[in-house]
Order: structure tokens, then sequence, then C-alpha cells
């Protein structure tokens, strides 16, 4: 009865359509039966009414929709004698608002589902309150509070299988935590004292500590939700696609009615005509269509922010990449750390490391993990900023013993130059590139990695070329003879180097046949992301400008979601039109059968439900094949696969 009740509540018009047509039932068994038509004709007006002023707000914003089809066909089939008919319209019509929110239900399923994971509470620890007897230590002066009120600084108590509820640093010395919600990896990660865990993940069997590093609105997966919310509450442009089909399809339906009722000289024929004409699949079946290409796009980690970016993906002709952390993992291995005077190569990589732990930079997790490779534990960070394009800047307390504070600058080296004149490029063999370190005013020296080409970089191309891409470029800051090659063993077609944000924005806007895909990752790729018709935020965190700017960000490392994001947009797309003109298709052919007169009305009333029936199922195939599974991210493998050295010459880092 709760159910009942609730569902009253949500589509009253529904109910009472019912309820009318219950009691018009009952009244034709009863002496007052010539009641019951005046009783389901009057309601039937009432709401054809209430419907026109609807239709008539939408014209005069110039919205002209399909309301009027099923306005007149309420009418005429009312005046013609035929109340019941238009009482099955009616039900057609409320009832269709239910069975489209049943419809868009199923098809964000997987966009929901992110919603209903994400972190709500907080354990905070209050470490200068006495812990009452028979109580453990921590458990004593923890207090339960609202993830919202968790600020940054906060020791946080993350209990087993507990979400992570903020962006935070590891204070305990190790961890074992489940980060497939972010990652898409299946096995479980181990984190030591000092490395940044992202909000979502799951921790393992074991109590641990943790020191929160941003606000729960800045944190992760809190902007992994805020991404998804957007996407669902969007609207797309094959809806308003959709839109434009009324006008044509009104216009022949009224031709249709109207010569039926010419040739056969009864007007019965034009209400016939016009019951199967009513346009719910017109009006369903696109936005149900959409969301379930979103939700499929979100099992794979991707995420849509609007129906209109899986248009655009359908009709992609030209696609343009950064080279750091998206054709290449941006996570390159520690070829050689070169220490100035009064620095040794432990206390550089130990600075670099504890610092680039702030940073949102695809090079900085690769720093802490040469760090934790070599068992260099990290330093305890007082404060830290991260600069946009130039790097980290970090407060440390220092090893005299006056307290002073040291501040550790990582980044590129035009930056540090402005607090370390006496830094100096490093020499590069090709493929490498360089990551500077200054303490205060003294350069300390650099940490020369060597980036690596992603494993199924190659595949990716090959499919997208496969998908209909004409044209693919390489937009990066890198240098020419680092990039060039890579672009080679790849088939990229053309190579843009040493380009700032402003000359890829410039590149990016001119490129033809559009529209174009931009793949790239990190603050300096914000600008082209938002630029191009599509944006592409590959691997990025939640919480950067990238994922804020792009029209898709990947939740999941690994280029192969690229092809998968432009199979799901030309799919969803697909399916969208093909419901639309399978509702139209057989709409016609119903109403040329009522214009012979072998349609009663009050059959094709029915038969127009089963016409929206199919065309919602169809629509729902955009949701994709029960068998399709989570694709797997390939950071495992890029963390343990051997690649082969690049060629070029190496380049330093640019933030």
């Amino acid at each position: 009865m709760r159910r009942v009740s609730a569902a009253a509540k949500a589509y009253p018009l529904v109910f009472a359509t019912l309820l009318i047509a219950m009691v018009g039932l009952i009244l034709l068994t009863t002496p007052a039966r010539e009641t019951a038509p005046w009783l389901v004709g009057a309601y039937a007006l009432a709401i054809a009414a209430w419907e026109a002023v609807g239709m008539i707000r939408q014209l005069l914003k110039g919205h002209a929709g399909l309301d009027i089809l099923a306005v007149t066909a309420i009418t005429a089939a009312v005046l013609v004698g035929e109340p019941w008919a238009a009482l099955v319209v009616v039900l057609m019509l409320t009832g269709g608002a239910a069975l489209e929110d049943y419809a868009e239900n199923r098809s964000k399923r997987e966009l929901t589902a992110l919603l209903r994971k994400a972190p709500q509470q907080a354990t905070r620890l209050l470490r200068d309150d006495p812990a009452p007897a028979g109580r453990s230590t921590l458990e004593a002066v923890a207090e339960d509070v609202p993830v919202e009120a968790v600020e940054v600084g906060d020791l946080l108590l993350v209990r087993p299988g507990a979400l992570v509820p903020v962006d935070a640093v590891l204070v305990s010395e190790h961890a074992v935590l489940d980060e497939s919600s972010l990652t898409g990896e299946s096995l479980p990660v181990e984190r030591v004292a000092g490395e940044r865990v992202s909000s979502g993940v799951v921790n393992g069997a074991s109590a641990v500590t943790m020191r929160a590093v941003a606000l729960a609105s800045d944190s992760e997966y809190q902007q992994i939700v805020r991404l998804v919310e957007q996407a669902a509450g969007s609207k797309t442009k094959v809806v308003r696609l959709a839109d434009r089909y009324a006008v044509p399809f009104t216009v022949l339906s009224l031709v249709i009615a109207g010569v039926a009722w010419v040739a056969s000289g009864e007007a019965v024929r034009f209400a016939e005509v016009l019951v199967v004409a009513t346009p719910c699949p017109l009006l369903i079946a696109a936005p149900v269509a959409f969301l379930g290409g979103m939700s499929r796009a979100a099992r794979f980690g991707l995420i849509v922010k609007g129906g209109g970016t899986l248009e655009q993906l359908s009709r992609v002709r030209s696609a343009a990449f950064d080279k750091t952390g998206t054709i290449t993992t941006g996570r390159p291995v520690l070829e050689r750390i070169l220490a100035e005077p009064g620095f040794d190569e432990m206390s550089v990589l130990r600075f670099a490391a504890s610092a680039e732990v702030y940073s949102s930079h695809v090079l900085a997790e690769s720093v802490v993990a040469a760090a934790k490779q070599h068992g260099y534990p990290l330093l305890e960070v007082l404060g830290a900023e991260e600069i946009a394009t130039n790097g980290v800047a970090a407060q440390f307390a220092s090893d005299s013993t006056n307290g002073a504070v040291a501040t550790v600058r990582v980044g590129k080296p035009s930056w540090l130059r402005e607090f370390a004149p006496t830094l100096a490029l490093a020499p590069l063999e090709p493929g490498e590139l360089a990551i500077y370190v200054a303490v205060d005013d003294r350069f300390a020296g650099a940490i020369v990695m060597r980036d690596q080409t992603r494993d199924e970089a190659a595949q990716a191309l090959h499919e997208l070329h496969g998908l209909g891409i004409e044209r693919t470029l390489m937009v990066t800051g890198d240098v020419a003879t680092t990039a060039e090659p890579i672009a080679a063993s790849l088939g990229i077609d053309e190579v843009h180097a040493e380009c700032r944000p402003s000359d890829k924005v410039r590149i990016v806007s001119t490129v033809q046949p559009r529209p174009l895909i931009m793949v790239g990752d990190g603050l300096n790729d914000a600008p082209v992301l938002a630029a191009a018709d599509i944006g592409f935020a590959m691997g990025a965190r939640g919480a950067t400008a990238a994922s804020e700017s792009a029209d898709i960000v990947n939740r999941y490392d690994t280029l192969a979601s690229l092809p998968l994001a432009v199979r799901v947009g030309k799919d969803t797309v697909r399916i969208a039109l093909q419901s639309i003109w399978l509702g139209i298709i057989i709409s016609v052919g119903l109403m040329l059968v009522a214009a012979f007169g072998f349609l009663p009305a009050l059959i094709g009333a029915w038969l127009q439900e089963v016409v929206d029936l199919v065309a919602i199922l169809g629509a729902l195939r955009a949701v994709g094949p029960r068998a399709e599974r989570k694709l797997k991210a390939s950071r495992a493998n890029a963390d343990g696969a051997q690649r082969t050295p690049l060629t070029g010459r190496g380049s330093q880092r640019t933030h």
C-alpha cells in the first residue's frame, strides 16, 4: 500500500485517469450507463485543455512541440463520439511520464551508482582528549562528523572496510587499499606513510590514520560525483533534433487525417488517424537513448558531461593529443640524480618527493614512486602550494636546531631561476626529461627520468582510424626531436612541438575537418580541452582544471578508453535515430491503415501504446549488452612492463 500511495502522489493524473476509467466501466453496468460517455469525454477534454495551455506556453517561447497532435486527437475523438478512445490517448500521455521515469532510471543506473557510493561521514581524531577506562586510545578520541566538516590538517581514522572520506596523506606506516572505484584496478594497492590517498578509496583489513590535505568539495571522488551530476542533468542536442521532427510529423499527420475525412466523408476517420499519430516515441526515445549511452560510458570509467558530447563523438573526424601523460604514461622511471654541492642524491629525491605529494602534475607520482622504491622516507610538510604550469612549493622544518623553515620548490627551470639564479640545465639523453629542485635560494639538483610510450597507444590510434578519424595531431610543449619519433612510431600525422597553452588553443581551433577531439591531462591542457569540440581528460584527477574543462573525464588511466568513447557515441546516436524513425514509420503505417477505415479509434489508441513501448525498448539498447564488463585500467601493465626507450633529444619538465 505504501508503494501504491507513493506512486499516486508521484503520478496523480495516471491514477485519476484509471479512476475515471473504472467509474465509467461501472456506470456501463448500471441504469445510468448513458452518463459514462459524458463523464469520460468531459475528463478527456479537461486534460486536453490542460495540455493545450502548456503547448501554448511552449509556442510563446519559440518551441514548436508535438503536443498539438495529442490535444487534437483527444478533442476530435470526443467530438465524433469516441470518448473511450480519447481516454486511452489521455492514459498514454499521463502514463508516458511514469514510463519515461522508469526508462531514465534504468538508463542512468551506472551514473547513479557513483552518487550512492560517495563518502558521507568521516572519523576525526581529537588527540588531546584522554581515553576513558576500557577503551582504546584511538576509539576514545574519535568522533564521527559529516564529511563536509573535515578541515585540511585534520587527523582521520579510517576503519577496516571504510571509505577514505577526503584526499589525505597516509600517517600510518602501511595500508592496503582498494582503489578500483577510481582506477578500475581490481587488485589491492599498498601505500606507505607519506603517500597521498584519494577519497573514495576503500581501506583494507586494518584501521589506519591519515591527515586530510583537501576539503571534501576539493577531493577526488566528490569532484567525480559533481561531474556525474552535471552529466545526468544535461539536455542533449539530439533531443532537440527529435523536437525538429515535430513540425513535419504534425503536418503529415494532419494531412493524412484531413484527406481521409474528405475522401470518406466521415469525420470519425479524422479522429481514427490522429489517435495513432500521438508522438510519444519522439518525446521519450531520444532522451532515454542518450542517458543510456552516458550510463554505458560510465560503466567503463568515462564520465560524459552531456548527451550533446555523444552526438559530437558520433561525427568526430580529427583527434589531437598531448604527449606527456597522454601518449606516454606520464610515469617515467628514474634514470639518475644530479645533486649540486652541499646536497646528496637522497636529500634531493626526498625533498622533491615530499613536495610532489601535493602536486597534481602527471610526473609527481613518478617522483614519489622513485623515493618509495629507494626506501627514502618522506618528510613532513608544514604547508604546500601548487603554482599552475610551473611547479609546487612546500615548507619543511629545517634540520638545524634554530627551528627555521625551508622552502622547497620543484618544477620547471624558468620558474626556479627566479629563486635560485645558479640553476643550470641538466644534460639529457634522447627520451629523457629533468625535474629541478631548489631549497630556498639554492639550486639543489635535478632528477633525470625517462618517459615511456603507453602500451595501448598504437592499438588505440589504429582503432580511431577505423572509426572514421581522418587526421591526427600531437600538440605538445616538448621539443620536436623528442615528440616526432614517438608520433612517427604511432602513425600520428603531424607534430606541433614546444607549444604553450595559448599555442595549443590556436592550433586546435584551426584544424579541419571537424569535429575535433582533444586528449590531454594536467593544468596546462585545461584551456585547449575547453576550446576543442570535445575535450577528453586523460586519466585526470577529479580536482584538476583538466577534468573541469573537459567534456569527457576518463577515470581510468588508459588510452584504450578513447576509441571506446567514440564507439559509444556512434552507437548511441545510431540507436536514438533508429528509435525515432521506428516510431515514425510505425505511426505512419497505422495512420494509413486508419485512413482507409480498417482501424477503429479505440483499437488504434491501444496500438499506439504498443508503439511507445517498442520505441522505448529500442532506445534502451543504448545501455549496452548485458555481457559488457568494466574496462580494466592498464595501470598494472604500465607499472610492470618493460618499455622500449624513446628516441630524440631529452626535454625539460613543463608544468
